[in-house]
């Protein structure tokens, strides 16, 4: 995204989809940055072990699409955590792949379940808190990317829609938190 939001403010990004406006590329630079930082949330382990960890836990209750497993995840974290499905869908793969899960064609859609080797492995951890609810006290950082996230998007939407003005002064506006950030840096 570096230089995305120079020149003359973000004239460039007005006028909605279509006419040469690259939302999409923004939104998937945004669905990329959350995927950085929400699927490496849970603990200091890595996005892999987190996320595998969880779709353990949730195969060990009743198979489920890959999509379903991510709004679980979301569901159950309060919304604090949503996994990418490029998080998710290389997680099943391998636990298919380590005889830990198995997927079939259910109503037309693949369907995850857990073997009697996954569901062995899931119940080793079952004592401890789930990943989803290790989250937010485990990352002290937790709330920091999401307000990133959010701001971005809040710029995206001015950008889109705003008037000259109006983002002339959200040029202003993210100069200056850009600067307070980094003074709370300086600060010791």
């Amino acid at each position: 995204m570096s230089g995305a939001f120079t020149g003359d403010g973000f004239t460039g990004f007005r006028g909605g989809s279509g006419d040469g406006w690259p939302g999409g590329a923004i939104w998937a630079q945004l669905e990329q940055l959350r995927g950085q930082f929400f699927d490496r949330m849970p603990g200091a382990t890595g996005a892999r072990r987190d996320v595998r960890a969880a779709l353990l836990a949730l195969l060990s209750e009743q198979p489920m699409t890959g999509s379903q497993l991510i709004s679980a995840i979301q569901e159950r974290s309060g919304g604090a955590w949503t996994p990418t499905p490029g998080a998710v869908y290389p997680e099943l793969q391998l636990l298919v792949d380590e005889g830990l899960g198995q997927a079939d064609q259910v109503e037309g859609r693949k369907t995850y379940s857990l073997t009697d080797e996954g569901r062995r492995v899931a119940g080793m951890t079952a004592d401890g808190p789930s990943p989803w609810e290790a989250q937010p006290t485990q990352h002290r950082a937790g709330a920091l990317p999401r307000a990133g996230i959010d701001l971005a998007q809040a710029t995206a939407t001015v950008a889109r829609t705003g008037s000259p003005e109006q983002v002339e002064q959200a040029v202003a506006v993210l100069a200056e938190a850009r600067r307070k950030l980094f003074a709370i840096l300086a600060q010791d």
